[in-house]
Parts: structure tokens; C-alpha cells; sequence
């Protein structure tokens, strides 16, 4: 079965054309906020587990699995934030050794 040759490449607009001048400071504020985001929940989430295991010492009444289960679950979470940061750097200095 034969294929076909593209006809006209010509007609695809042009990324500038499409691309609002101001997108790029919003996308920047829109990634800031998104990261600052995830460090709160991932503090937050941390206070909480430190907050059970203290209130599960200090001998109030709660279920052990929870608090086990809320000191894994911000565990994990740091464990993922701590991932993707690795990523993130090692993308960046993937960007920094190329030649323009």
C-alpha cells in the first residue's frame, strides 16, 4: 500500500502568530504557584503525621493504625517530592550542557 506525499506544509501556522507576548510571565506564576502549592500540602501533611505520633505518646486515645498510616503516607509523599525534584534537576542539567 502505497503513502502518500504531504501536499502543503506551508499552510501550519507559525508559533508566534499564535502565541500571546504575555503567556510567558503567567506560565512562570502558574508553575510557581503549583510548586509552592505542593511544599505547603507536603509541610502540612508532615505537621499532621508529627502532630499524631506526639498526641499517640503523650497517651490520647487514637487508633495506632491510623497514625501509622499518616506518618507512611507523608513518608511516600517525601519520598515523590524528593523524586521529581531529582528529575527536575537533572533536566536542568541536561538543558545547561547543550550547545546552541
Amino acid at each position: 500500500m502505497p503513502i502518500g506525499a504531504i501536499s502543503s506544509v506551508g499552510a501550519l501556522p507559525a508559533l508566534s502568530a499564535t502565541r500571546p507576548a504575555a503567556s510567558a510571565p503567567n506560565a512562570v506564576e502558574g508553575f510557581q504557584n503549583m510548586l509552592s502549592d505542593a511544599v505547603q500540602k507536603l509541610q502540612q501533611g508532615q505537621a499532621e503525621a508529627d502532630l499524631s505520633v506526639a498526641r499517640l505518646a503523650a497517651g490520647e486515645p487514637l487508633d495506632l493504625h491510623s497514625v501509622a498510616l499518616a506518618v507512611e503516607e507523608s513518608s511516600l509523599s517525601f519520598q515523590l517530592a524528593l523524586q521529581v525534584r531529582n528529575k527536575l534537576v537533572e533536566a536542568y542539567q541536561e538543558v545547561t550542557r547543550m550547545q546552541v
